[in-house]
């Protein structure tokens, strides 16, 4: 359980990008400007649903290539910004998968929000796993991510939460801090998926 501590996750996400923010900001640029402009859209009366369209369909996978290209730093490779565009590559595949955990979690928070929450954590490893088995569908991927996070939620909450204090110093100015913060929180996100990866072939040869 120690390796899962937010201060030894959030280290190997530093260490990782050292020496190669630049690369990183220029990833975290794009994704925030992405996000920021379909969201925008959004706002915007009569047509707003396009800007949601937009968010669902580009939008999602942009932030998804973005999880690949810091997994990948994580481990040593370089900052491809191509990587931003790879889930485009498997396009259905990725789409029925971030459909179904979509619709998954808001029938959970039908119930109440706290319950929502916790299975958004739990499919929260949905897309690393579907990269690194490329036969697998959303909804097996969907299940292992559930079955790999048992008992590992609150210290995924805990990694998250220990980012609120760098996302609200991130807001200032115009939310331009993200560029940087959100290299930060997904080389730590992978970081999360390695140890729980480590931890779940364990589990599963005892």
């Amino acid at each position: 359980m120690e390796n899962f501590r937010p201060t030894l996750l959030r280290r190997q996400a530093l260490d990782a990008l050292r020496g190669r923010w630049t690369p990183a900001a220029i990833a975290g640029l794009a994704m925030f400007v992405t996000i920021a402009v379909f969201s925008g859209i959004a706002q915007i009366p009569y047509v707003g649903f396009v800007g949601n369209l937009l968010n669902l369909f580009v939008g999602a996978f942009v932030c998804m290539g973005g999880y690949f290209l810091f997994w990948d730093m994580l481990r040593g490779e370089d900052a491809d910004m191509k990587k931003l565009g790879e889930p485009f590559g498997d396009y259905a595949r990725y789409l029925i998968g971030i459909v179904l955990m979509g619709i998954y979690t808001f029938l959970w928070s039908l119930l109440l929000l706290v319950p929502g929450i916790i299975k958004s954590i739990s499919y929260s490893m949905t897309y690393y796993i579907m990269r690194e088995n490329p036969g697998m569908s959303g909804e097996q991927a969907i299940q292992r991510s559930m079955a790999m996070m048992r008992g590992h939620k609150m210290q995924y909450f805990l990694l998250i939460l220990s980012f609120i204090g760098w996302a609200i110093l991130a807001l200032i100015p115009a939310g331009l801090g993200f560029i940087w913060l959100i290299p930060y929180m997904y080389t730590a996100q992978a970081a999360f998926y390695e140890e729980l990866k480590k931890d779940y072939e364990t589990r599963e040869a005892a």
